[in-house]
């Protein structure tokens, strides 16, 4: 029997060649899949950022800015150096975001009462009640958004996006 990458002869039928495409087509099915599987995800992802955008713009903030305020609002009071590490972004740009948010009167920065030399910055009253009030708006548009789903779609949409989003 010979055997070639996408043809194998038969002996029975001698000189007619078959394709053997299976493997191929499983691979080349499977790529496809993928190929799909990601053109939806980054659709839906799109879609996501497009209306949180829209959502902040009321408010004059950046995806940023709401992840600095939220870090905040968790973790509490900290100095910008915490504050750049759990955004995982540079220093100078954590200044910047910070800047942004006290012009707003979001954030207030002091100086830390253990080291002078050291700033903490906190999240004003005034920044805690537009947190809450974007988080009722992001949580009506999410609702929007995922109601199209029942609740076991959505715990198992939860589930697989945790899988994806926790490091290898």
């Amino acid at each position: 029997m010979l055997r070639l990458p996408q043809y194998e002869v038969i002996t029975e039928i001698a000189g007619t060649l078959f394709p053997v495409t299976q493997d191929r087509d499983d691979a080349s099915a499977e790529q496809a899949g993928d190929d799909a599987l990601a053109e939806v995800f980054w659709a839906v992802a799109r879609q996501l950022r497009e209306r949180s955008q829209e959502t902040l713009a009321p408010w004059d903030i950046t995806p940023a800015h709401l992840r600095a305020l939220r870090t905040l609002r968790r973790h509490g009071t900290m100095r910008l150096s915490e504050l750049s590490d759990h955004l995982h972004i540079a220093p100078r740009s954590t200044t910047e975001v910070v800047d942004a948010l006290e012009a707003r009167d979001l954030v207030r920065r002091r100086a830390d009462p253990r080291d002078r030399r050291a700033t903490l910055v906190e999240v004003t009253e005034h920044g805690a009640e537009i947190l809450a009030a974007i988080r009722d708006t992001r949580g009506a548009e999410a609702g929007r958004v995922f109601g199209r789903l029942g609740p076991a779609d959505r715990a198992e949409l939860t589930r697989i996006l945790g899988l994806l989003r926790d490091p290898v």
